[in-house]
């Protein structure tokens, strides 16, 4: 009777754990669209920082290659094809792909411009996030999705900061005006670091280019 118990129970908690790492086509498409839009933004703010020296843009693409392992930690733990390519600037989402040669040549035009392309690029990941958040129940997809919302508040608070020292008042383009609103109003938020990864020294180093980083602050 005890050997019938204990199988039934290991059978329990397999069946448990199957449950736990089955998740919807909806909440895939999510992971895989969010790990490429990291890259996006990781990508955009590297080719911006090379044209314009602007340490904010090298401090928030290190905060993006944190998200972007982050996305990667997603597609290990639910057994996901990697969508994402190592070569810089290259995407197999041609939205994407069509996005970021569009951000490049318009943060290319002047400073202002490429503040307003990583602003444009946090309401775009805010809007994102908060959709495919609502679209899905599991805690672990909720968690980091959630560390990378506070990340892009944060970052849409700096890009608009830094506008505004430059006398200049950013409008949103995507988010609805109350909900940007929100954003900008709310205090810094920390995240919860590099708790996302199973591999933290990768968390720590490896960016989506495939090389490795030294030091520089991030923004979550």
């Amino acid at each position: 009777m005890r050997t019938i118990t204990f199988l039934f129970f290991i059978s329990f908690l397999s069946f448990e754990n199957l449950s736990a790492n089955e998740i919807s086509n909806s909440e895939k498409e999510g992971i895989i669209l969010m790990r490429e839009e990291e890259k996006l933004a990781h990508d955009v703010y590297r080719f911006l920082y090379e044209k314009w020296g602007l340490n904010i843009f090298s401090n928030i693409s290190e905060s993006e290659t944190r998200h972007f392992n982050a996305m990667a930690y997603l597609i290990e733990d639910f057994n996901l094809a990697d969508p994402a390519l190592k070569e810089p600037g290259k995407f197999q989402n041609k939205e994407l792909q069509f996005l970021y040669d569009s951000l490049t040549n318009r943060g290319s035009e002047s400073v202002i411009a490429a503040l307003q392309t990583g602003a444009f690029i946090e309401e775009l990941d805010i809007q994102d996030l908060q959709q495919l958040m609502g679209e899905t129940e599991n805690a672990t997809i909720l968690s980091v999705f959630q560390n990378l919302l506070r990340a892009s508040g944060n970052h849409l608070r700096a890009f608009t900061g830094q506008l505004a020292s430059r006398d200049y008042e950013y409008s949103p383009s995507v988010l609805p005006a109350s909900n940007y609103q929100s954003v900008i109003e709310t205090p810094h938020q920390r995240g919860m670091g590099n708790g996302n990864c199973k591999n933290q020294n990768n968390c720590r180093n490896n960016r989506p280019d495939g090389k490795r980083y030294r030091g520089g602050r991030g923004n979550n």
